[in-house]
């Protein structure tokens, strides 16, 4: 009998992870209003989550191996939600900063964990990949949809309580639905398994140079979005749900790439993949810096486009080059680098936020950035590179014999 709710509750787990990691950046306009604080000084309130975030995937990802990837999930459906939920109830800015942060710590299950099991199989790997990034962008945009709407409605505190319950109850789903697939498979398939140690030295060097940038530009991009419209689309909305609304129609449609993405993985090769993305995204980000209104959204929304391309080619590098018992904790690996690194950018908008140039100053960093994973992505092996290392090891293993 095939488990045929697995990957529906996995692209559910996606979407969910990414929405809660998401409700304070739009709340945090409302809390300010209520609170009379800054922004610069609320959104720092962020960091700690973002940080376990990060951090919290190595734990989690050694569990999933060691003990039950079903059930660390399990932990990460009912763990999330009731933190959410909580966090609702803080009083103080140190009360939401402990709630953030042992939300990110749920958080961090599903990355390497959700991931790990979507890959097991890697049959049209890079289309389940791209169909599971689309989810997790739809959680990007329903979090400024929702959160903005709830605000708007009930205020900032709501915009915690809901999300919690949808959390538990796609928690109760996961228990009922999805059968337990069993401990990770030990297989000789993955491609990195007849490569010598410098060849994969050098594709994992490139991995986390690229995962590094990346991070900080999705991480600042996705958490700074909701601040740049409320600054420069005054002439279009002046609401929260307004905001909210913008914001998710630029996720939504941005989204798609991932798509497209994950069937080119199954088509071309990657390096000529990772380096179009990040040639791309170098000028959008410089367009992005001081445009306003109408412009700032087309460009946002190509910007965008760009920033979620990325993100499958780096799960498919670790699902094509990792074997199965391994992925959970290389993706932990992964992640660690990506939203622990990622984590310097909520301090990073603050005090770019204070200078003169503001977002502009931030988006000009972020295009150096992905300079840098351009830069990187050239010594990504060819497909010509990697047929002749694995015919090498072949040729070893007939001597051998």
């Amino acid at each position: 009998m095939q488990n045929r709710w697995l990957v529906p509750f996995l692209n559910l787990g996606h979407l969910l992870d990414h929405l809660a990691m998401l409700v304070f950046p739009t709340a945090v306009v409302a809390i300010g209003r209520e609170w009379g604080r800054p922004y610069s000084e609320l959104l720092p309130l962020a960091l700690g989550s973002f940080i376990a975030f990060g951090v919290c995937a190595i734990p989690a990802g050694w569990l999933a191996d060691h003990w039950s990837r079903y059930k660390v999930m399990v932990m990460f459906y009912f763990g999330i939600g009731a933190s959410l939920f909580v966090t609702g109830f803080a009083q103080s800015p140190w009360q939401i900063a402990a709630g953030l942060t042992v939300t990110g710590a749920f958080a961090a299950i599903y990355h390497p964990v959700g991931i790990a099991m979507l890959v097991a199989s890697p049959v049209n790997m890079g289309s389940v990949l791209g169909w599971n990034g689309l989810w997790g962008n739809l959680g990007l945009a329903s979090s400024a949809l929702l959160t903005g709407a709830l605000v708007d409605l009930a205020g900032w505190r709501a915009a915690f309580f809901v999300p919690g319950v949808l959390c538990m109850v796609g928690g109760i789903g996961f228990l009922s639905l999805v059968r337990n697939p069993g401990s990770a498979k030990k297989t000789s398939k993955s491609i990195g398994l007849h490569m010598d140690a410098r060849m994969m030295a050098r594709i994992f060097s490139v991995l986390l140079i690229a995962t590094a940038c990346g991070g900080i530009i999705f991480n600042s991009t996705t958490i700074s979005m909701p601040k740049v419209f409320d600054e420069r689309l005054q002439a279009l909305t002046q609401t929260s749900f307004g905001i909210g609304l913008l914001v998710a129609v630029v996720y939504t449609m941005a989204a798609f790439a991932q798509v497209l993405m994950g069937a080119l993985i199954d088509r071309t090769e990657l390096r000529r993949l990772m380096i179009g993305v990040a040639l791309v995204q170098v000028p959008l980000l410089f367009l992005a810096a001081n445009l306003q209104g109408w412009a700032m959204l087309v460009a946002a929304l190509f910007m965008m486009l760009a920033v979620f391309g990325q993100i499958p080619l780096n799960d498919a590098i670790v699902g094509r080059y990792v074997a199965d018992e391994f992925r959970a904790r290389v993706l932990a690996v992964r992640y660690v680098v990506s939203l622990g690194v990622a984590a310097v950018a909520v301090p990073m908008i603050a005090a770019l936020h204070r200078t003169e140039g503001g977002f502009g100053n931030v988006f000009f960093v972020l295009a150096a950035l992905a300079g840098g994973m351009l830069l990187a992505s050239f010594f990504f092996p060819s497909r010509a590179e990697l047929t002749a290392e694995k015919d090498k090891f072949s040729s070893r293993q007939a001597q051998a014999a």
